[in-house]
């Protein structure tokens, strides 16, 4: 398969957003997610020339993102500079900022709950190794085919789904506490 070149800003301006959307869900922080972002969009552009087009741009890409993800992972650990829950889960409001109420606008606490939902989720998300993570992420958030994950992840199809399959149960476990029978 012979894949037509891209130039850099075609390149750039396609997968930018899915390498930062990627990298925001494994690391679980904004500050985080655009240095894996930067970091893994520059190995991708350097290594642009040497794609052989055996696989999609975007599968490529995502391969690109998680391995540098995983380095980072490896790096941290080894240093004991791994955090596992992200700091946008401790930000406080400003207190001294004045509520901004406009009519017809829903209650303020409307978001609340699914805010809580959402960071609940994110923070068993980040609790999964590294390799459940990257799994359910590519899976349940970025929609890939499980062949598509394969690819981007080097493994067999197989071993996504037990890996899909053991983490959904392991998200399961950790998020029953929080459920009101």
């Amino acid at each position: 398969m012979v894949s037509k070149p891209v130039s850099e800003s075609e390149f750039l301006e396609k997968h930018a957003p899915l390498v930062y959307n990627l990298a925001l869900r494994l690391v679980g922080n904004a500050h985080d997610a655009e240095d894996l972002a930067q970091d893994a969009l520059l190995r991708a552009l350097k290594a642009l020339p040497n794609f052989r087009g055996e696989s999609a741009l975007s599968t490529w890409v995502y391969r690109i993102t998680v391995n540098t993800w995983k380095n980072r992972v490896r790096s941290e650990k080894r240093r004991g500079l791994w955090k596992m829950v992200p700091l946008s889960l401790f930000k406080g409001d400003d207190e001294d900022e004045e509520p901004n109420f406009k009519d017809g606008e829903p209650p303020l606490d409307t978001g609340l709950e699914k805010d809580e939902k959402g960071a609940m989720v994110q923070k068993a998300l980040l609790e999964l190794d590294e390799e459940s993570r990257a799994v359910v992420v590519l899976r349940e958030i970025e929609g890939q085919s499980y062949q598509e994950i394969a690819s981007a992840l080097g493994i067999p199809e197989g071993t996504v789904k037990s890996r899909l399959s053991r983490a959904r149960d392991t998200l399961k476990e950790k998020l029953q506490k929080f459920v009101v029978p």
